[in-house]
């Protein structure tokens, strides 16, 4: 399998909760970015306060000579006011990623919502990132092959691509990657871990989905209706025993479609509880250009691994999570949350002398 020719090196941190904002008491993190009318770099970032009920605000990006350096904060842009977003001791509209379609003119935000029943994918589309319209939950289309309805399943670490692309039936079609776990029980304890047919690994696992372009165009509500479901990849390495899920939109390159992705060791405990015994790391996977389902090549090592003690140490240790990537001034900049308390920046730079 060839190589993939990227690193990343940090930059700083761009964002940490505000003294006295209770909006911010748990933490800054996992942002969702996009430029705006203006021209302007924002991120999305999820807020969280006391007792972990997030939301997600809207920053405008500083940026003083070619480097992003911090925020301007400028309010909350969704709010856990809708019934399947809030549950008990956990509730919220969480980690945020946004994809400008610019074929449908839109910024597309999956979120995760997290309900009574626990985590469920949402989305909602803007024209200027500030005002969202709420799409719902995502509904997957039964497939008869897999023997299963994936809409039993919470699922999370989802994200489109921002160009159309074919789908397995010949179609035009938006696709998106996202995260489904099998494991039942954490919705409705005694049920357990449940496979679709063919899948004989039940850690967690980046997942496709494809939307008929046309049906989209003729009613934007169609973006949540996903089908022609397909494994894209599971954990492989060291630093990805546990569990691997989508990071940041994939990004077009040379070679294909790069994904970053983080890659999870440690024990996971309840899905309902914030984790203190895990290592989140951050990595890269490229997908075939005209098959996105189709691996080519992955990092046998990670990118980016929890090192700085803004990353060694938060409201959830150990973890560099990276979740979107926007070029400034030429040059591609991740940003990616450091043990679920702020936000950091990191440049992903090519190894090789290819633009």
């Amino acid at each position: 399998m060839p190589e993939i020719p990227y690193r990343l090196r940090r930059v700083g941190v761009v964002m940490t909760p505000q003294p006295g904002d209770p909006l911010e008491a748990e933490g800054v993190l996992n942002p969702a970015s996009g430029r705006g009318p203006d021209g302007e770099l924002y991120l999305l970032p999820r807020l969280v306060a006391e007792g972990n009920v997030s939301r997600v605000g809207l920053a405008r990006v500083v940026v003083e000579e070619g480097i992003p350096t911090g925020v301007e904060r400028e309010g909350v842009v969704l709010e856990p006011d809708r019934g399947w977003e809030r549950g008990v001791g956990n509730a919220g509209v969480e980690d945020p990623r946004t994809t400008w379609i610019d074929t449908l003119g839109l910024h597309v935000m999956t979120y995760v919502a997290y309900g009574p029943l626990g985590p469920r994918t949402a989305l909602a589309v803007s024209e200027d990132l500030r005002e969202w319209r709420r799409l719902g939950p995502v509904l997957f289309r039964y497939e008869d092959e897999l023997d299963m309805d994936l809409n039993l399943f919470h699922n999370k670490d989802t994200v489109f691509f921002p160009e159309p692309v074919t789908a397995p039936d010949g179609v035009e079609a938006l696709a998106v990657l996202h995260r489904p776990m099998w494991d039942l029980g954490e919705t409705k304890p005694g049920q357990g871990v449940r496979l679709p047919a063919g899948v004989t690994d039940a850690r967690q696992s980046i997942w496709i989905s494809y939307v008929p372009l046309d049906a989209v165009r003729d009613d934007i509500r169609n973006l949540v209706l996903w089908e022609q479901h397909r494994f894209v990849a599971g954990p492989a390495f060291a630093f990805e025993e546990v569990k691997i899920g989508g990071g940041p939109p994939p990004l077009r390159v040379p070679e294909g479609w790069l994904v970053l992705h983080h890659g999870v060791t440690g024990v996971i405990d309840s899905a309902f509880a914030q984790q203190q015994r895990v290592n989140y790391a951050a990595g890269a996977l490229l997908l075939d250009a005209a098959d996105p389902s189709t691996v080519l090549a992955r990092t046998p090592e990670p990118l980016l691994a929890p090192e700085t003690d803004d990353e060694r140490s938060g409201i959830v240790p150990n973890v560099v999570f990276p979740t979107a990537i926007e070029q400034i001034d030429g040059r591609l900049f991740v940003f990616y949350g450091m043990a679920d308390s702020k936000i950091g920046v990191a440049l992903l730079e090519r190894t090789d002398d290819t633009a």
